[in-house]
């Protein structure tokens, strides 16, 4: 016992190099022995050197032992990467009488995929003894029988094999018989029991022997049975088979009871030696799946066959007379294979998920199997159509599932992979196997926008941060690849510098990043200022959006602002100005009729749409219904013609009122002045005085020093002169082209310089410009006594009044004002 277990421990390894098979390049078939009974942990080999590995790489690339069913005969030492025995193993549990046991296995190799094709024979150790099949056997002999008779005993059982199996009988030394080891067609070794001397009923009537079966072991082991001889008195025939050998073929389906065969013996005694009952030989009634009616002869069958156990039976049958002489003859029974097991299918390994980019992947490992024999046993293998996998095939049945391509995820994120399995057989067999593949995603797909260019718009003087909107973009991956962070990029048509938006002649549009801010994760955009429609009333930028995959991919869109106007700007006057100096008073001509253009209101409003739409109204006017203004053109107009008794002065207030919601407004104040001719001078106030207010203003005028009128006059001699030199060097440059023009200028400056009690004015031509629709004329009243030299948009001029003045009374006050007119 002790050497077989230092050959235990010795490895038996012999390498056969069958085919290369790796990924179309092969792989080795390796082969390993090992003695059965021995101890679990035992070592059987180096994987490492015998694969051809370096060191370590066994244990990188996650290798392991696969058996079919998954038992694990052997294993893999976590520190040292050798290959050991996991479990004692009996032998003849695992392969019978089948020689020799060899156990098929891969070691696999997971990271990348690649598996080696063994097998473990399993030697046999001499640990069964033969056993006969009963503890006596009963052999009836005449005492005619002839010296050199040989009677077949049954044969003893040794579950072992090779030299280890039951080699040959021997009996105790006695005078009469001595045993021969036979052999048997199938080859097993039965005793035959040969008469040596004569037998002598009356002598001893019977005999005991003991029959003692030896294996070839080392140490041999034995197995002993008693042989109980009882000596008969003379039979003079045995009963004779008509043949010595049956043969009989049986399908492995043979129905229970079915008739097998039918022997038949004859005995030419008579009466009760001429009877022959039948008997199988050598029975075991747990194996032997056949019974025999003891009158007829017919073997019948009592238990199912099964080809994949036993492919056939040798029987032997004994037919005995009433005397006691019997004859033997075997029975060779054939059980022929039915195609009555499905293809098994033992998968490897499977690796999911596979990358969706990398074409040619081996997904998965497996091998096929049929327990049938012959046509029965080939199989085809395929799997579904329309998918981008392929079979493989190998030796030994082994198969390789590999992707047809490469693999796209967002087509297709799984596939489930029906392997189908057929036999050959007829009627045909087949099983199948689900595969499950996941496809792991790849950054692939750049995200995408909902669309290429979004429109947002926000009211001005909104409040800073306020939500102006979003954008969204979606990523056909998945994950770290799908997840998306949003930014703002500087849009390329803005003015990279200061001097480029010079160059251009319009006002560079501040960057995105100090107008707009987004958030990284959702895509809303938040406003980072207030904005002014009259400042900027549109600007745009771009937006990116970035994946986390590696290496990113990004796209942008672009977004346009567009900020509404709100009603923020009331309403400016420009005609006429209120800047707090001096009012300008209009002259009206006291013969003017209804519809007279008084003047003109000119204003503007900074907003824009209907928030700029003006409309002009008269809020206030010291007589009523004398005066109004249109609507929509803020002309001043006389309602009606002029009488005698409205008053010389009027205060009209205009307010300019914008269509906003809520509306903004202005007003303007206008002095008007009732003149008899556009020579009189007049004294425009502040406000229109009343008739008892005027009357008292003209008696105080009377009242002043005449001293004071006598500067005035003066002053405004001084004044006239000066003017007068001016228009003339003026009259003289455009002579030649205006010389009419200039005599009528000159005649109007002498009148006017011979006057008493007139001031100098100045000319102003308004015909054409600002807002006006119209070409006016307007007079400049400049300002006295208060030293200022402001100037007033006044009155248009009128051409069809009388030339002369009706004579007017002029109100001698300091602070008056005086106009003039050119035309």
């Amino acid at each position: 016992m002790a050497q077989a277990k230092a050959h235990c421990k010795k490895r038996q390894v012999t390498i056969f190099i069958i085919s290369l098979f790796w990924w179309e390049t092969g792989s080795e078939l390796i082969q390993y022995s090992v003695m059965e009974e021995t101890e679990s942990g035992t070592f059987v080999a180096n994987l490492t050197k015998d694969l051809g590995l370096r060191m370590g790489e066994l244990a990188t690339r996650g290798g392991r032992v696969v058996f079919k069913g998954n038992t694990q005969h052997l294993q893999i030492d976590p520190q040292t990467y050798d290959l050991l025995l996991n479990e004692k193993l009996d032998r003849e549990a695992l392969c019978g009488a089948t020689e020799p046991c060899m156990i098929p296995f891969q070691v696999l190799l997971e990271n990348p995929l690649q598996f080696f094709q063994a097998s473990l024979r399993v030697e046999d150790v001499n640990d069964h003894a033969p056993e006969f099949p009963s503890r006596e056997m009963l052999l009836k002999i005449s005492e005619i029988t002839i010296p050199g008779k040989a009677f077949p005993l049954k044969m003893a059982q040794d579950l072992d094999v090779g030299r280890n199996s039951l080699q040959s009988y021997t009996i105790n030394s006695n005078l009469h018989f001595h045993v021969l080891t036979q052999n048997r067609s199938d080859g097993r070794k039965f005793p035959e029991l040969v008469l040596d001397k004569a037998l002598d009923r009356e002598e001893q009537p019977q005999l005991r022997l003991t029959l003692t079966a030896l294996d070839g072991g080392s140490p041999p082991r034995l197995g002993t049975t008693e042989i109980k001889i009882l000596v008969l008195d003379i039979n003079d025939n045995a009963p004779e088979f008509s043949q010595e050998q049956y043969q009989v073929e049986i399908p492995e389906n043979y129905p229970l009871a079915s008739l097998v065969i039918t022997v038949s013996a004859k005995d030419l005694d008579e009466g009760s030696f001429g009877d022959v009952s039948y008997a199988l030989f050598q029975v075991d009634d747990i194996k032997q799946p056949f019974e025999i009616n003891t009158a007829t002869g017919e073997i019948r069958l009592r238990k199912m066959l099964d080809f994949e156990e036993f492919q056939f039976y040798h029987v032997d049958v004994e037919a005995t007379d009433g005397g006691g002489l019997s004859g033997k003859c075997s029975v060779l029974i054939k059980v022929l294979d039915v195609n009555d097991n499905a293809p098994e299918l033992t998968i490897s390994s499977i690796i999911s998920p596979v990358p969706e980019n990398m074409p040619d992947v081996m997904v998965a490992v497996f091998s096929v199997s049929d327990a049938d024999s012959g046509q029965n046993q080939q199989v085809v293998c395929s799997t579904d159509d329309n998918i981008p996998f392929l079979l493989k095939s190998s030796e030994q049945n082994f198969y390789t599932l590999v992707t047809n391509g490469p693999l796209d995820r967002e087509e297709r994120a799984e596939y489930t992979i029906v392997i189908t399995v057929k036999d050959l057989g007829s009627p045909r067999l087949q099983s199948q196997h689900q595969v499950t593949v996941r496809v792991s995603d790849v950054n692939d797909n750049a995200p995408a926008f909902s669309q290429r260019a979004y429109t947002l718009r926000v009211r001005e003087n909104n409040s800073p941060g306020l939500a102006l909107g979003s954008v969204r973009a979606w990523d056909a991956d998945e994950g770290a690849n799908a997840q998306l962070s949003y930014s703002l990029l500087p849009s390329p048509s803005a003015p990279a510098s200061p001097s480029a938006s010079a160059s251009t002649g319009r006002p560079q549009q501040p960057a995105p990043g100090a107008l707009v801010s987004i958030d990284a994760d959702s895509g809303q955009l938040f406003a980072l200022r207030a904005l002014d429609f009259e400042a900027l009333q549109a600007f745009e930028f771009l937006v990116g959006a970035t994946d986390r995959g590696s290496p990113a991919l990004s796209s942008q869109a672009r977004v346009r602002v567009l900020v509404l106007d709100a009603n923020d700007n009331a309403p400016f006057v420009l005609h006429p100005l209120q800047n707090g100096s001096a009012p300008c008073t209009e002259l009206l001509p006291r013969a003017a009729g209804a519809g007279y253009l008084v003047s003109k209101v000119v204003a503007v409003d900074g907003d824009a749409g209907q928030n700029a739409w003006l409309s002009f109204q008269l809020l206030k006017a010291t007589e009523p219904g004398l005066f109004g203004v249109w609507a929509h053109s803020g002309e001043v107009r006389t309602a009606r013609a002029l009488s005698e008794r409205d008053a010389p002065r009027h205060r009209l207030v205009v307010l300019v009122r914008d269509n906003g919601d809520p509306p903004l407004s202005a007003s303007v104040t206008l002095h008007v002045l009732l003149v008899d001719g556009f020579s009189q001078p007049y004294l425009p106030l502040p406000a229109a005085p009343d008739a008892a207010a005027a009357a008292a203003g003209a008696a105080a005028a009377g009242a002043r020093p005449e001293r004071l009128t006598v500067y005035l006059v003066v002053a405004l001699a001084a004044v006239s002169s000066l003017f007068l030199c001016s228009l003339l060097a003026f009259v003289a440059a455009r002579l030649c082209r205006r010389a009419g023009r200039a005599e009528t200028a000159a005649a109007a400056a002498g009148a006017l310089a011979g006057s008493e009690g007139h001031f100098p004015g100045h000319l102003l031509d308004a015909g054409g410009a600002g807002t006006l629709s119209h070409s006016y004329q307007y007079e400049v009243c400049l300002a006295g006594g208060t030293g200022t030299t402001d100037f007033k948009f006044l009155k248009p001029v009128v051409t069809d009044f009388p030339p002369q003045a009706n004579g007017a009374e002029v109100e001698e006050n300091p602070n008056f004002q005086n106009s003039f007119l050119f035309s």
